[in-house]
């Protein structure tokens, strides 16, 4: 299995950062799309390692266009030797139409369609195909010398798509690389909704399970001592809870029988109570969500649950020492 770590958006720091998380034997450096850019740190990344992938995870696709992320991955991926993966994200409506002022509709086939078109200016940059994408979202007819990338001894990026939906989960499967799978997921949903409608995907491509990749970043309760794993087990269902609140992740509760807390935490989301939203989270919801016990039982855990599932995971342990973690990453690794 695949291990990849995050580094944060501090461009004097992350160069540091990402050589550590190679040397520690991780696999992928991921950044995510928050208050800053994602791509930034992946280039200074790119500049302090050799080896590990470097992807997104998540860029939000919506906010800007096929084109503009046709440049961004083609730059990054040729000067980081092949090494970049373009993970994308819808975001939701309000971010997109109140946050980027860019139209919203159709998600799922609006992703679709926002991938396909990029694969077609790649295919006109690294084949040499005529740039004929004429779409119900997005046209790109226009493509001159002058404005073709040169550098093309790499190739395209792989396309990673992050899904919780049954629609947006086909749309990975039809025509991603690779899927990345929400935190806030059971092993339940996984295999009873991810996986059939993945299979659909792969159905309309002509793919099999093995052309695809799927990331799963799940939660790690650990610590070295009980305090330790107190404050980690408080934090794991504090997040959850803020998740759960999310009325499009409402199925994700349906799938261990708890779709009626949905509406309780949202509720309470909206009255600002976000302490409190943990306290529902109880003991058997938190082990449906959440790996947990002392450091050297985890990777372990991860196998056994997820081991036929998924290819690569990502996890949060920074609270447990860089050797800990590194036998960690070299179990699953293994």
């Amino acid at each position: 299995m695949k291990v990849d770590g995050g580094v944060g958006t501090d461009l004097e720091t992350v160069g540091a950062q990402a050589q550590e998380l190679e040397e520690m034997g991780y696999t992928g450096i991921m950044t995510a799309e928050t208050a800053h850019d994602p791509f930034f740190p992946l280039l200074v990344a790119a500049q302090n390692t050799e080896k590990v992938e470097l992807m997104t995870s998540i860029a939000v696709a919506f906010a800007r266009t096929p084109m503009i992320l046709a440049n961004i991955g083609h730059d990054l991926n040729a000067y980081s030797k092949g090494r970049f993966v373009l993970g994308l994200g819808s975001q939701i409506r309000p971010h997109i139409s109140k946050r980027f002022s860019m139209p919203w509709s159709s998600p799922a086939a609006r992703m679709r369609e926002f991938i396909l078109a990029m694969r077609a200016i790649w295919a006109t940059w690294h084949e040499g195909k005529p740039l004929e994408f004429t779409g119900k979202f997005y046209t790109h007819t226009l493509m001159t010398p002058f404005f073709t990338p040169t550098d093309t001894e790499y190739g395209a990026p792989k396309v990673f798509l992050a899904a919780v939906g049954p629609k947006m989960t086909e749309v990975a499967g039809e025509v991603a690389d690779g899927m990345i799978a929400h935190a806030f997921t059971t092993e339940k949903y996984l295999r009873e909704t991810t996986l059939p409608a993945l299979e659909r995907g792969f159905a309309k491509a002509g793919k099999t399970r093995q052309d695809f990749e799927i990331s799963y970043p799940v939660f790690v309760v650990t610590g070295q001592n009980e305090a330790e794993l107190a404050q980690a087990d408080t934090a794991a269902r504090k997040q959850i809870a803020f998740y759960g609140s999310t009325p499009a992740y409402k199925p994700v509760l349906e799938s261990i029988g708890a779709g009626d807390l949905q509406g309780e935490l949202n509720a309470m989301s909206k009255q600002g109570r976000w302490d409190e939203m943990g306290g529902l989270i109880d003991d058997g919801m938190l082990r449906e969500f959440a790996v947990i016990g002392e450091p050297g039982t985890i990777a372990g855990q991860i196998k056994d649950r997820y081991g036929d599932l998924v290819d690569r995971t990502a996890a949060a342990y920074a609270n447990i020492p860089k050797s800990e973690r590194s036998k960690i990453i070299a179990e699953l690794s293994a």
